[in-house]
């Protein structure tokens, strides 16, 4: 089943590099999406709440991309994957590479959809809190 969570997590981010962040037949409906840090930070529930929380972290940066670097299979259902992120803040002008240009996310699977996702433009952080190393 991990090599099946990882390909549906490579599907996510391909959609992402593309642009394309549209769809969410990835997701179940009862998602809750945790952004740790970044330009806007919370939790989110639901299909609706991934949408807004979307709309926010797009709506705060102009240009921005997201690319994924590497997948690693955790344990239980988790895929862990190091991105790197371009953009500038709209309001602050600070262009993201500058700041912060690595991340994580920890999606955790169950049955094939993602159940919750979290999301750190800090990767250091991230793999902290997860006790690993890059």
């Amino acid at each position: 089943m991990s090599e099946e969570n990882v390909e549906l997590v490579r599907s996510i981010y391909a959609r992402w590099e593309r642009g394309d962040y549209g769809m969410a037949d990835w997701a179940r409906p009862e998602i809750e999406l945790v952004m740790a840090d970044g330009p806007v930070v919370g939790t989110w529930t639901g299909l609706a709440g991934l949408a807004e929380a979307t709309r926010d972290v797009l709506g705060a940066l102009e240009d921005a991309r997201i690319e994924a670097e590497s997948f690693r299979d955790l344990d239980n259902g988790r895929v862990l994957v190091l991105s790197r992120f371009t953009g500038r803040g709209k309001s602050s002008g600070v262009d993201i590479a500058e700041v912060r240009a690595k991340g994580a996310s920890v999606f955790e699977l169950q049955d094939g959809k993602v159940t919750r996702h979290t999301f750190c433009f800090d990767r250091d952080r991230a793999l902290a809190d997860l006790g690993l190393e890059e």
